[in-house]
């Protein structure tokens, strides 16, 4: 698509346990055009489950929430060793974000939000979100080096109700990890694999044909069946499996997508 604006939203999630927090928050940042808020979440766990999935640019996260509460998000995000996003803890006592920066958390606000430091939140996420949007866009299109000899009829063993099958790389529809655990969905057969991480199974496969479309997912691009978009900037790819299971398409990688099939 030619002719986009320059000018790209922030994907933004809303984590509180008070509903009333989360509707006031939200308020305030409609008076920032380029905030697209994606999600809502009312409990850390919610929240980190989000943060995985939908990979978004900018969080405000409360810090006081029962069970998981917002240190505790970052905590497990970093134990998983997923990138964090920016965070902005949100808070009723400023000695809270002394514990947060110490988790790389970027900023806080007090409750109740003001809209001038508010303002001045939005402004330096903005710089911190553009830099790391410039970076990991340059990462992405770097071209890899030359493989020696690339496995384009590589065959992968798949576990399902105790047995074991193998399975040529051209049946593989996509594969999933989740909580560690790799499954395969196939033309013949779904089932889990004994890599043990993404970037392993990928190695073994033709990078022409899979694409590491998002952290959790990775593609045969030859079966993917439609394009469909979601949010206002990124979209999900709806595959050929039998369910035809629609799978995230990073923010990072949607830039490659566009150029992949002209969109």
């Amino acid at each position: 698509m030619q002719g986009r604006a320059t000018i790209s939203t922030i994907s933004t999630i809303v984590v509180d346990d008070e509903q009333l927090a989360r509707d006031e928050l939200s308020f305030l940042l409609k008076d920032f055009p380029d905030i697209e808020i994606i999600a809502t979440a009312s409990n850390g766990i919610e929240a980190a489950k989000l943060i995985e999935n939908i990979e978004p640019d900018l969080v405000f996260l409360d810090v006081e929430m029962p069970g998981l509460d917002g240190i505790g998000v970052i905590r497990n995000l970093r134990e998983k060793k997923i990138p964090l996003p920016y965070f902005v803890m949100a808070t009723a006592y400023e000695n809270y974000a002394l514990e947060a920066f110490r988790l790389e958390a970027t900023d806080y606000i007090l409750k109740p939000v003001e809209k001038a430091r508010l303002a001045e939140t939005i402004e330096r996420a903005r710089r911190i979100v553009a830099e790391r949007t410039r970076i990991a866009e340059a990462i992405s299109l770097t071209p890899a080096s030359p493989r020696t000899s690339a496995p384009v009829n590589a065959k992968i063993l798949v576990r399902k109700a105790g047995r074991h099958y193998i399975v040529d790389s051209q049946e593989i529809i996509f594969a999933t990890i989740d909580d560690g655990v790799i499954s395969v969905i196939a033309s013949s057969v779904e089932g889990e694999t004994n890599y043990d991480t993404m970037e392993e199974l990928q190695s073994t496969l033709d990078p022409d044909q899979f694409w590491r479309v998002h952290r959790s997912w990775l593609v045969n691009i030859n079966k993917i069946r439609e394009v469909i978009p979601w949010f206002k900037s990124t979209f999900q790819l709806k595959m050929d499996d039998k369910k035809q299971t629609e799978v995230p398409v990073s923010r990072v990688q949607t830039k490659r997508l566009r150029t992949l099939l002209k969109l």
